[in-house]
């Protein structure tokens, strides 16, 4: 068996920036087991299968993997995944519908330019929380501390959040997935995203973090449109909005980088 192999690079318009994703089309399932194999060969945050979907209400049902477990929402992806389909496999229709664990994810292309429709994950307060926090995090100022899916930790400034230099090999004994946050001193807000728990360190750029990070700010700027960067050694810029308390919108552009052929014997 052969498959057609992608790789995009997410949230970015330059070549080796933004979060780099392997995409990978079928028609049918793979067994799991084998789609966590390729998404441990591939080493990237993320490789995205999809196949066609037989729900009426979508175009393909959609899943991802790191090299070491499934997830349940994937941003940057998702994105490479649209960029695939619209760009290279000619998908044709004015929006895209993926099917997938989050509920339908819709994607439509202008320009560019991609933009998801994502839920919205609203953190709420953890009034107490693991105390080796600190110390994973190298004893930052910490302001206040929430949680959806993914740990939220507010960081005092912009500066703070880029030169935070966390413990991972604690972390990955005390924490699943970690966001640090603060407020932007150019744009509306920045973030770093951590996963050592599912075999990745720092996340590039990080999507479904937004769902969580942008009606956290929302609120805290009294803004609905936000301009937000991840400050990861690659960078990633993203344009998003609050737009209800169900659903965010995450827009970003992608580069291609190769084409391959994966062989299955």
């Amino acid at each position: 068996m052969n498959l057609s192999l992608y790789q995009v690079d997410a949230f970015t318009d330059k070549l080796f920036g933004g979060n780099p994703a392997a995409v990978i089309p079928l028609t049918e399932w793979l067994d799991t087991d084998l789609m966590q194999q390729l998404g441990l060969e591939n080493n990237l945050s993320e490789t995205v299968f999809f196949v066609p979907s037989p729900a009426a209400e979508a175009d393909y049902d959609i899943r991802w993997f790191t090299p070491g477990v499934e997830i349940n929402l994937c941003g940057h992806a998702t994105l490479a995944s649209a960029y695939v389909l619209f760009n290279i496999l000619g998908f044709s229709k004015p929006e895209l519908k993926f099917n997938c664990k989050s509920g339908i994810l819709t994607i439509t292309k202008m320009g560019d330019l991609f933009t998801m429709d994502f839920p919205s994950w609203k953190p709420g307060l953890l009034s107490e929380y693991n105390p080796s926090l600190a110390e994973v995090l190298g004893e930052v100022a910490i302001k206040e501390v929430y949680q959806y899916r993914d740990i939220l930790v507010e960081l005092e400034n912009e500066e703070a959040v880029k030169n935070c230099d966390p413990d991972f090999t604690l972390m990955k004994k005390h924490f699943d997935k970690m966001i640090i946050t603060a407020k932007g001193d150019k744009v509306d807000f920045v973030s770093r995203f951590f996963a050592p728990a599912a075999g990745v360190n720092e996340d590039p750029v990080t999507g479904s973090a937004h769902s969580q990070l942008i009606p956290y700010w929302s609120e805290r700027l009294g803004k609905k449109k936000m301009h937000a960067l991840q400050l990861s050694q690659r960078g990633g810029e993203l344009w998003v909005e609050q737009v209800n308390e169900e659903r965010v919108l995450i827009s970003g552009q992608c580069v291609f980088y190769m084409k391959g052929e994966i062989n299955l014997q």
